[in-house]
């Protein structure tokens, strides 16, 4: 009767260990930090200058700020809110390609295929890459 109350916690307090891990690595980023995150990625990836960095930070602001908003609002109809954000995605998207130089748009377009591709490929039920970057 001991060994099985022993197990039985055990295995309680690993099932609940397991459960307190889910989302550590995920916390709430701010707004500000969605678009510092994002600019920097994006320089990295292109090559921004200090002017283009600046911009690419003031859309990605913008863009956060609009998500947070529209979020906040509640809108209940999944569809319309998918929609929404989808405007502001290609908003946001357009704006940037404005600030880029035509090598950068070649590698921003590309990049974007690819990301799309390993989206669907994750919608698919594929998961991500094994060690491949996200």
């Amino acid at each position: 009767m001991k060994k099985l109350l022993m197990i039985c916690g055990l295995l309680f307090s690993v099932i609940t260990f397991a459960q307190a891990q889910d989302g550590a690595g995920r916390q709430k980023m701010t707004p500000e930090q969605r678009a510092q995150r994002s600019a920097e990625g994006l320089a990295k990836k292109l090559s921004l200058n200090d002017d283009q960095k600046t911009k690419a930070t003031a859309i990605f602001m913008d863009q956060a700020n609009a998500m947070e908003k529209a979020r906040a609002a509640g809108n209940a109809d999944k569809e319309a809110r998918r929609a929404e954000m989808m405007k502001l995605a290609d908003d946001t998207d357009a704006k940037i390609g404005a600030i880029l130089t035509a090598d950068q748009k070649k590698t921003y377009e590309t990049w974007k295929a690819e990301r799309k591709e390993r989206m669907k490929g994750n919608r698919m039920g594929q998961g991500p890459k094994v060690g491949g970057e996200q």
